[in-house]
C-alpha cells in the first residue's frame, strides 16, 4: 500500500485534530476497571483502537464503536479473563496498559511481550518494579509479562524513568489498592491528565495530574462514566510543521495550543508567524525556514513524535540545524529515505546535524514506522514531482484519513491499495 504525492504545492485552508491517539487507547484500557458501562467520545478511527478493541474482546468486554460518530461503549460485566495472547498485542505497545486495570481487577494479567513501531528499546522494567512496590509477583517468561497480586497495598513509588506506559499502569492499579500511593517522578504528557479526569470521573481519588507526582487514593470500587479524548497533538502537529514545510498557511481547529507549545516555539524559530487562542493555531509561513536546533525530551520538552516532522522542516532551513534525539534512539530510521531525495544529513550518536537544502527532489521511499511514515508524506509534500511512499499502512495506526485532510488542504495526493 502506498501514496503518490506530487509535491510543490502550499497547503491552504483548516483541519481539524482528531482524538489522541496516544490517550484513547489508554483510556480504552482502563475501562476495565468497572463492570459498568464507560463511552468514550471524540476516538480517532484508525488501527491502533481497533486493535485495542480486539483485545478488550478477548478479557470480556462488550466493545461498541459507532465510527461515524467517533463513539465507543465499552461494558465489562462478565468476569475478565486475565490472559492478552492474541498476536495483535504483540503489534501494539499500548497493549501492555492492560496489565494494570486487570490486575486491580482480576487480580492477575498474562499479556504477551508488546510491540509497536521499531523506534529503539522500550524497557517493561520500570512496570514491573512498580507491580512489584504495591505487592504484586511480576516477572517476564516465555515471551509474557506476568504479574498477579490479591492485596496491593498502596506506598511510595518513585519511577527512574518517567515512563508513560508505567506511570498509566501504577495509576490505574493503584485506583483499586488498599490506602495512598504516591508515584514520584511520574510522566506528565497531556494524556496522563485526560486519563486520571476520567479516572476521578469513575470515582476515583487522584491529586497531581499533570505533575512529577501524582496521589492516588485506593477505593472499593469505581463506575461508570462518559468522558471525551482530548485532541491529539501530534496529529495536529503534523500539519502544522506539513503547512510550514510547503510555506503554506493553515488554522488547526479543535486543538489545545497549550498541548503545543514546545513545537510551536520551534516552528517560530523557524520563522513561521503563528496566531493562538483557545482551541486554534493559525499558522502562515511566507520564506524559506531558518535553521534551528531541537533535543527531545520528556513531556514538557520536545516530543520525541514530532522529531521526524521538524527533521523534514530543517531539511530545507537556510543553514545547519542540530537534532538530538534523547528518547528513542532509532527515531532517524528516515535518514536514509530522505537522501534519496537530497537531504544532507549526517548522523552523529543519537543526533544529526543537517545542512538545509534549497529543495527536495521525487523519489520513491519507504515507511519505516508510523511517525517515520507520516514525515516521509510531508517530504513528499515538498519535492516539486511525484514521489511515491510505500508502507503507508503504519500510518493507519495512528492518522486518521490523512489523505483525505491532506487534500481538502490542497494536497495533491492518492492512496493505492
Amino acid at each position: 500500500m502506498h501514496f503518490i504525492v506530487e509535491g510543490g504545492v502550499p497547503l491552504r485552508g483548516s483541519v481539524s485534530a482528531q482524538g489522541a491517539k496516544n490517550s484513547a487507547v489508554h483510556l480504552m484500557a482502563a475501562t476495565l476497571l468497572t463492570a459498568d458501562p464507560v463511552i468514550l467520545e471524540n476516538v480517532p478511527v484508525i488501527q491502533d483502537v481497533f486493535s485495542m478493541i480486539t483485545l478488550l474482546r478477548e478479557v470480556g468486554a462488550e466493545v461498541s464503536f459507532d465510527t461515524a460518530r467517533h463513539r465507543i461503549i465499552i461494558t465489562s460485566r462478565k468476569e475478565l479473563k486475565p490472559e492478552v495472547s492474541n498476536p495483535v498485542a504483540a503489534n501494539l505497545r499500548a497493549s501492555l496498559s492492560l496489565a494494570g486495570p486487570l490486575l486491580a481487577r482480576a487480580k492477575q494479567a498474562r499479556i504477551i511481550f508488546p510491540g509497536g513501531c521499531n523506534i529503539g528499546a522500550r524497557p517493561v522494567n520500570y512496570h514491573l518494579k512498580g507491580f512489584q512496590a504495591l505487592g504484586a509477583e511480576a516477572r517476564l517468561e516465555d515471551g509474557y509479562i506476568l504479574v498477579q497480586g490479591k492485596r496491593l497495598a498502596g506506598r511510595r513509588i518513585y519511577l527512574d524513568y518517567p515512563s508513560v506506559g508505567a506511570t498509566v499502569n501504577l495509576v490505574c492499579a493503584a485506583t483499586l489498592a488498599k490506602g495512598e500511593t504516591i508515584l514520584e517522578n511520574v510522566a506528565e504528557e497531556p494524556e496522563i491528565a485526560d486519563l486520571c479526569n476520567m479516572l476521578r470521573k469513575m470515582g476515583a481519588k487522584i491529586r497531581g495530574a499533570g505533575t512529577k507526582m501524582i496521589q492516588v487514593r485506593g477505593v472499593r470500587q469505581l463506575h461508570g462514566t462518559s468522558h471525551r479524548v482530548i485532541p491529539d497533538r501530534i496529529e495536529g502537529g503534523t500539519y502544522l510543521v506539513a503547512a510550514a514545510i510547503t510555506r503554506g498557511e493553515i488554522i488547526l481547529k479543535d486543538t489545545v495550543p497549550a498541548h503545543l507549545e514546545p513545537l510551536l516555539v520551534k516552528l517560530q524559530e523557524a520563522g513561521a508567524q503563528l496566531e493562538t487562542n483557545k482551541n486554534k493555531v493559525h499558522l502562515r509561513v511566507l520564506h524559506r525556514p531558518k535553521p534551528v536546533d531541537i533535543k527531545t525530551m520528556p513531556y514538557p520538552g520536545f516530543p520525541t513524535d514530532l522529531q521526524n516532522q521538524m527533521l523534514i522542516l530543517l531539511c530545507l532551513a537556510e543553514g545547519i540545524s542540530l537534532i538530538s534525539e534523547t528518547v528513542f534512539e532509532n527515531r532517524l530510521l528516515i535518514t536514509s529515505e530522505l537522501r534519496k531525495m537530497g537531504a544532507d544529513i549526517q548522523l552523529h550518536g543519537g543526533g544529526a546535524v543537517i545542512h538545509g537544502v534549497e529543495s527536495l527532489h521525487p523519489a520513491q521511499v519507504t515507511a519505516p514506522n508510523l511517525r517515520g511514515g507520516a514525515s516521509l508524506v510531508l517530504a513528499a509534500l515538498a519535492a516539486c514531482g511525484l514521489c511515491e511512499v510505500d508502507g503507508v499502512e503504519h500510518l493507519d495506526r495512528g492518522y486518521e484519513d490523512m489523505e483525505g485532510k491532506l487534500a481538502r488542504l490542497g494536497a495533491r495526493i492518492r492512496r493505492i491499495e
